[in-house]
């Protein structure tokens, strides 16, 4: 299969330059042709292998768990369990290292725990509010060119230090242009009074 692939290929390329040469695009057409047929031809190979090998892995597996009985897969379990635990507690081979070096054992958190996590993960999710911006803010705001961040997706603009932007890709904007583009400003960091304030 692979050297027919090879032999379209060169008559592609062969094609390719004939039609260079003569200026004709009938031969770039048929040489485009001999290349999507052997692209084809090589996935087709690439699928055939791939289901070949699978049955094949899946047919040794099952033959070979096969064999063994219920109490032969558990003996064969047990000392895995017990090597891994060993494992964990002290290296099998080599000098022992330094205590602090051990991890400590993790401890699971109980639910009541759990949920606050889930809470302020659930608030940091939460887009935050419009800020409430005074005309004499707005004023001053709309016409300014200090740059703000928004994130994709999101309707507000922040400052650069704004809280809830923490790991999120930001894109800096005017803050002017931001407005224009209908981006209102964050009431967790309230940019417009921020600016306005700046600028007086």
């Amino acid at each position: 299969m692979l050297y027919i692939v090879l032999l379209l290929v060169l008559a592609a390329l062969g094609l390719l330059v004939t039609a260079l040469v003569t200026g004709s695009s009938l031969w770039a057409w048929v040489s485009i042709g001999l290349s999507v047929l052997a692209g084809l031809l090589l996935l087709v190979d690439w699928l055939r292998r791939r289901k070949s090998a699978d049955t094949e892995g899946s047919g040794a597996e099952d033959s070979a768990e096969d064999g063994k009985s219920d109490a032969e897969k558990k003996d064969e379990a047990a000392p895995a369990e017990a090597d891994a635990e060993q494992t964990a507690l002290l290296p099998a081979t080599g000098e022992l290292g330094d205590p602090a070096d051990v991890p400590e054992p993790e401890v699971e958190e109980p639910a009541a725990e759990a949920e606050p996590k889930s809470e302020a993960k659930a608030v940091r999710d939460t887009p935050p509010g419009v800020e409430e911006t005074t005309p004499e803010d707005l004023e001053v705001v709309k016409d300014l060119e200090d740059e703000v961040v928004v994130v994709d997706e999101y309707p507000r603009y922040h400052l650069v230090d704004c809280g809830w932007l923490s790991g999120r890709d930001t894109i800096p904007i005017g803050v002017g242009e931001a407005r224009q583009l209908g981006f209102t400003p964050c009431a967790r960091c309230g940019p417009d009074a921020v600016l306005a304030a700046a600028h007086r």
